[in-house]
């Protein structure tokens, strides 16, 4: 065809003095040579009225009109299509049927398959736009650790502490976020991912992370991946599921290790003159950066990474939740204990009764204490505050018969002495009137009280009795106890339980006689 003929380089050999047949020797047909000099003796034109002009001027020049045609088939609106490409489960495919359809309501002539995305291809080039066969909006956000780092600096002493970046790329429009951190911990991990939904004011059904173990247990050859239980979580609160790249695969995240190159660049080299004394202070700077960054066009198309992301990706975020996420710690396989409470941090925290002797785990965020089996939520309580110790958190719908079983208190041991006796109330009476506060006698109390385990309430009445009687103005288990033992309660000093004294000979005894034998 006419239209492969390269015209500018036959006038070139031509004006050095090649015949026609030595051009077409060039790799060009001997017809299609003549066809170039015949039109341009035609014309008149040189190799120095083209020498200057591209190739595709000269052609037009030689044969004004020749390849040029409307087309027969209806064009579709490219721009819509290239904005339809960008959603959720749209496909060229599926556009071209829509307007196959739309071609034969309106009685005109589609264009085939082929055609249509050699022709979207072309768009896109003439455009200057990035192709949407790829990534898809508002579906992925790529995250990682910057293996460069930063450094605080105390404006006193000097020392320099280490500054680890988190960083993560949306890889439709390649918007991007960058977190510091003062470590790699589960903790800063998670915390880093909900500051960026907050920077992004979205959230995406994919997180693409590396497989490290602050969020991946395990991910095999074959079968499933191992997420730790907080990492999980997060993805379920912001309804994203957690997809990790294959091992030792950086590809499968690419975009954001691109960022990661760049971050190198705009931010740590940017600031590298720069001393901060504070996390926060290093935050704001570096929010800044990464504002520019996305700010900065593109080099090879049009726009820059803010505004593809604000004119066509933002839109098709998610809405964040409205409760925030909370970061937990697990604790598993904690015993639940004869009292019903499972033990945290030297406090105790109820666990309905059922579940007495059974190992649970514990979930713990910053105000509160969950507590499964499984998969199953039993109970929850508020955290007790740091430095508080032996503090008793109760439901009293965990425990059996609801408010019957009740912590101890000044109120519930009066009521249990009461109902032994009157000498045992003035005991512990006096018991919380020699303390300032009623719970320093609690322990006091109930030891007397207990007492009644090992003997009878009358006589630890009794015994109290004899106590008051003393010179001893508060008498404690340590005075009635002496007084139980020695049976002092007992009319006769002696314990009710001992046989009666026998006042005769019993049975048949043989006399000295008999033993003495006979000496005469």
């Amino acid at each position: 065809m006419v239209r492969k003929i390269k015209a500018k380089l036959v006038l070139r050999l031509r004006a050095e003095g090649f015949t026609g047949r030595q051009i077409a020797a060039q790799g060009m047909s001997r017809t299609s040579v003549a066809a170039v000099i015949d039109a341009a003796d035609r014309e008149g034109i040189g190799w120095d009225d083209v020498a200057k002009l591209e190739e595709a001027d000269v052609y037009a020049r030689l044969f004004p009109g020749r390849g040029e045609h409307d087309s027969v088939h209806a064009q579709p609106d490219w721009d819509r299509v290239h904005r339809e490409l960008a959603r959720v489960g749209v496909t060229l495919k599926l556009l071209h049927g829509e307007y196959v359809d739309a071609c034969r309501a309106a009685g005109s002539t589609a264009m085939g398959y082929d055609r249509f995305c050699k022709a979207y291809q072309q768009h896109v080039l003439i455009s200057g736009a990035a192709s949407r066969v790829g990534h898809k909006a508002g579906q992925t956000v790529e995250v990682d650790w910057s293996g460069k780092t930063m450094q605080l600096t105390d404006p006193v002493t000097g020392q320099q502490t280490r500054v680890y970046l988190f960083v993560a790329t949306l890889p439709f429009s390649r918007y991007s976020f960058v977190e510091p951190t003062l470590d790699m911990q589960q903790d800063a991990w998670l915390r880093a991912h909900v500051s960026m939904f907050d920077w992004f004011g979205g959230s995406v059904p994919r997180v693409v992370p590396d497989n490290l173990k602050t969020g991946v247990l395990k991910h095999p050859a074959e079968g499933e991946v191992v997420l730790n239980d907080a990492y999980r979580e997060l993805a379920a609160h912001y309804s994203a599921a957690v997809l990790p790249g294959r091992v030792k695969k950086p590809k499968d995240k690419a975009s954001v290790e691109n960022t990661v190159g760049n971050v190198a660049t705009w931010v740590i080299a940017s600031l590298r003159d720069r001393s901060f004394a504070s996390l926060a202070e290093l935050r704001a700077v570096v929010y800044e950066r990464v504002a520019a960054y996305n700010a900065e066009p593109f080099q090879k198309r049009a726009g820059s990474r803010l505004s593809v992301f604000d004119s066509e990706e933002k839109p098709l975020l998610r809405p964040l939740p409205v409760v925030p996420f909370e970061i937990s710690r697990w604790f598993y396989r904690r015993r639940v204990q004869k009292n019903g409470h499972v033990v945290f941090e030297r406090n105790f925290y109820s666990v309905p009764y059922p579940n007495i002797g059974r190992s649970v785990d514990l979930r713990v965020t910053d105000t509160t204490v969950e507590i499964f089996a499984g998969q199953e939520r039993l109970t929850s309580h508020l955290l007790a505050p740091v430095g508080m110790v032996n503090e008793y958190r109760t439901h009293d719908s965990d425990l059996p018969d609801g408010p019957r079983y009740r912590q101890w208190d000044a109120e519930r041991v009066r009521e249990w002495a009461g109902r032994i006796g009157e000498d045992t109330t003035i005991v512990v009476n006096r018991i919380f009137e020699s303390v300032p506060v009623d719970e320093q006698g609690l322990d006091a109390a109930l030891a007397v009280l207990r007492l009644t385990r090992r003997y009878s309430a009358a006589r630890v009445e009794a015994a109290a009795g004899i106590a008051l009687a003393s010179r001893v103005r508060s008498p404690r288990y340590a005075h009635l106890r002496p007084i139980l033992e020695t049976n002092q309660d007992q009319p006769d000093g002696r314990s009710p339980w001992a046989e009666p004294a026998t006042t005769g000979p019993t049975g048949y005894v043989r006399g000295a006689d008999y033993y003495a034998g006979d000496i005469r």
